[in-house]
């Protein structure tokens, strides 16, 4: 059965990026949302393997995304991979502290992003 792969990110240039990325890889398919109160709309209509998002977007961050999924008992087994500018350690420890799995500092190879799908979803 292939992965789903729910990417939130609010630039389209790196959306594009991360889905061509992660649909290199045989047996995954994204869905993609421009923002994070499009990615709370479609997670409950669909079933996800894993959400890729970045932190800062408007309205809606990634760290709330973070926040309801993993305080959610039908969603909180997703595992969440960050993916954004922010390079401090603060917020690193932020992002895994609410439950990211993987944490990737933008720009980033994309053979490495295709390394840690692989590894957080046990590939």
């Amino acid at each position: 059965m292939e992965k789903r792969v729910l990417i939130v990110e609010d630039s389209t240039a790196m959306r594009s990026m991360i889905a061509s990325t992660v649909e290199e890889m045989k047996g995954y398919v994204t869905v993609e949302a421009a923002n994070g109160f499009e990615a709370l709309r479609i997670i409950p209509k669909e079933r996800f393997d894993l959400i890729i998002t970045d932190i800062n977007m408007p309205h809606i961050n990634g760290l709330e995304i973070i926040s309801f999924v993993k305080n959610h008992p039908s969603f909180n087994t997703i595992p969440i991979i960050i993916v954004t500018t922010e390079q401090s350690e603060e917020d690193r420890k932020k992002g895994i502290s609410l439950g990211a799995s993987e944490y990737i500092i933008k720009p980033f190879n994309p053979d490495h992003l295709k390394k840690v799908v692989k590894k957080v979803l046990g590939g």
